[in-house]
């Protein structure tokens, strides 16, 4: 689901780009058009991941672990650069891009609050990684 709201967003921003951006300053710009290939990134782990836990291959808890990584990562990277610049504050996009935060840090923190809770089950040493701690 998180891949496809990334998806989405990059469609907006280069078909609609209205629809999706708080201002239209060169900072700004500039400043999203370094996403994508983070983006990217997030997307390309999170469909490893689901292919991965489709197939029951041990690379899923990796996959989760690195793309909600990158997630949280991306996430404060992108509120600070909005806290710094005021974003949120301008208007009816302003809020969009609140939400887009909102929603990033949920879905890093809800996809990472569930590959810990079955790391177990996902973890290739099966029952020895409990020993290890």
């Amino acid at each position: 689901m998180l891949a496809i709201i990334i998806v989405l967003y990059w469609v907006l921003w280069y078909s609609h780009r209205s629809l999706v951006a708080s201002e239209n300053s060169k900072l700004y710009v500039n400043f999203e058009q370094a996403f994508p290939l983070a983006d990217g990134f997030i997307v390309v782990c999170l469909v490893l991941a689901a292919l991965s836990l489709q197939r029951r291959a041990p690379t899923a808890l990796l996959f989760l672990l690195v793309g909600t990584g990158a997630g949280f990562y991306l996430c404060a990277m992108d509120v600070l650069f909005d806290l710094e610049h005021g974003i949120w504050g301008k208007g009816a996009n302003g809020v969009v891009e609140l939400c887009i935060n909102v929603l990033t840090l949920l879905a890093a923190s809800v996809l990472s609050r569930w590959t810990w809770s079955h790391r177990r089950e996902l973890d290739p040493r099966g029952e020895r990684s409990d020993a290890a701690g």
